[in-house]
């Protein structure tokens, strides 16, 4: 669980970008330098990409030099996903809301 002010800013953007896009599920990311990225789950015909690794290559296509926090809105990413975010920043911190706005690490 997470009461940082800096990771409840990321709930807000992913639950926002959620209901804008009318998705199932958004994810909101901060680097290292405190830049945020958002980013919905996205597919199209047999291509699909959740909303996890949406966030990772929007913000890796912006050169990003690490993660801090992701938080994700809706429903859960693929535990392939959860690795590879793992595998390209071992410290970051990963969040999924919960019914009641909390925060629980992943």
């Amino acid at each position: 669980m997470s009461n940082n002010p800096e990771d409840q800013k990321l709930l807000t953007l992913a639950k926002a970008t959620m209901a804008r896009s009318n998705s199932i599920s958004a994810a909101a990311l901060r680097d290292t330098t405190g830049r945020t990225y958002v980013a919905i789950a996205v597919k199209s015909g047999t291509f699909e990409v959740d909303a996890l690794l949406a966030v990772l290559t929007v913000a890796k296509a912006s050169q990003i030099a690490g993660i801090e926090a992701i938080v994700i809105s809706g429903q859960l990413p693929e535990p392939s996903s959860i690795e590879i975010i793992k595998q390209e920043a071992p410290s970051a911190q990963i969040f999924c809301v919960s019914a009641q706005d909390q925060l629980f690490s992943l």
